[in-house]
């Protein structure tokens, strides 16, 4: 085999008068072909990227260079502290509100605090953005500071608050002021442990005294209309043993739906906290079948006593809740004091030295590549362009070619 048939296929074709013949197929292209092309533009592939390469130095040069001042913060972990524990050794409501709204990830949702529209809005009047930024309206001003901020929780708890400005001083006082906002908006919004226990125990507290001061409007009245018929020692006991046990039913009540918000099934907390309400109520049912039958032995001697010892056995449920609820509250109290520091600044926002926008060496870089992959394809279409002019064929498809992507044809 030649050098000629090394580097072109042949063909035998039947012509139209029945002859064969051999035609040579040249569309395979070695690599010599290809560094011929190259070589043939050389001038095109190397200077037009240098070209865009200085032109881009150059307009890199005119942009205003971007600092970026950075804060690092640790929001609230949630774990139990002192006064949870107190808490939980008071009662089963101890666990309930931290449990029912606790936060899986608590950095996720500080995050989304600083995204917050109230963020946003105390930032831009803070810093009058509306006319730094040239906006026209706070929307606007609220798109452009979004752009600017970058807001990262890690895997390790910490957030991370970027600001990007032209000024460093002003990009620092950004980054610093949006914990300061964060802080301002933590101590509206209920959003640690602590917290929403109190909340949850005050709203608890509030339910039960305004239905003890019922009950003792009730007696009250019983008591004005015919006066209350005397109660021995066992009547007290027992209405003081069945004021105890609802009282811990309705505790019990509580913590198993609030338990449902966030347990399966066949949590093992759940289902222990169902025995346990079981076993509290089957404790109440015989007290209350003993006091059933002592109150119908009480009533043949007298219906006013055995109304006295029910209204009597209201005031007491209710008192003896409101007393659970209120040493509650104020446990959860301290322990919101104690909470008081919400935000751990771990980093202050400095003024950074060096900008971190743009990036000149990777644009010009980026440029570079991208004119000498252009030049490379233009010199490829002018080498194919200059082999179909010399091709008659080829000319006339391409004549062929413009006229119908002619806008007159």
């Amino acid at each position: 085999m030649t050098m000629n048939e090394s580097t072109m296929q042949k063909a035998a074709i039947e012509s139209p008068q029945g002859q064969m013949v051999v035609v040579e197929d040249d569309d395979e292209i070695s690599l010599l072909d290809l560094a011929i092309v190259l070589a043939k533009f050389k001038k095109l592939i190397l200077g037009l990227p240098v070209l865009v390469g200085a032109l881009t130095v150059g307009a890199t040069l005119l942009m205003t260079p971007i600092f970026t001042a950075t804060t690092a913060i640790l929001p609230p972990q949630q774990s139990q502290s002192t006064a949870s524990a107190l808490l939980g050794q008071l009662g089963g409501l101890a666990g309930i509100a931290g449990a029912a709204a606790g936060i899986k990830n608590p950095s996720d949702l500080y995050v989304g605090m600083l995204k917050s529209r109230t963020v946003a809005d105390a930032m831009i009047a803070r810093f009058d953005l509306v006319n730094y930024y040239e906006d026209e309206f706070a929307e606007d001003a609220r798109k452009s500071l979004e752009n600017v901020s970058s807001f990262t929780a890690g895997k390790d708890g910490i957030i991370t608050i970027s600001v990007d400005d032209k000024d460093p001083e002003l990009a620092a006082k950004m980054a610093n002021a949006y914990v300061e906002e964060l802080n301002r908006l933590t101590e509206v919004l209920a959003v640690t442990e602590a917290s929403q226990k109190r909340l949850f125990f005050e709203r608890q507290m509030v339910d039960a005294r305004d239905r003890l001061v019922a009950a003792e409007i009730e007696a009250r009245s019983a008591m004005e209309r015919g006066g209350l018929a005397s109660i021995d020692a066992q009547g007290q006991a027992m209405i003081e043993v069945t004021a105890r046990l609802r009282g811990q039913i309705s505790v019990k009540e509580v913590e198993i739906g609030a338990m449902r918000a966030f347990a399966a099934e066949e949590n093992p907390r759940l289902k222990a906290a169902q025995q346990e309400l079981l076993a509290l109520q089957t404790e109440l049912a015989r007290i209350e079948g003993a006091s059933a039958l002592r109150d119908t032995q009480v009533g043949g001697e007298s219906s006013a006593a055995a109304t006295n010892l029910q209204l009597l056995r209201n005031v007491k449920y209710y008192e003896t809740l409101y007393q659970m609820l209120a040493q509650q509250f104020e446990l959860a109290k301290i322990e919101e004091a104690k909470d008081s520091a919400l935000i751990q600044v771990l980093d202050t926002a400095i003024p950074p030295e060096r900008k971190s926008k743009p990036k000149r060496a990777l644009i010009v870089i980026l440029a570079v590549l991208a004119a000498g992959f252009v030049a490379v394809l233009i010199a490829f279409m002018k080498e194919a362009a200059q082999r179909a002019a010399e091709d008659p064929e080829s000319a006339e498809r391409m004549q062929l070619f413009k006229k119908y992507m002619s806008w007159r044809a």
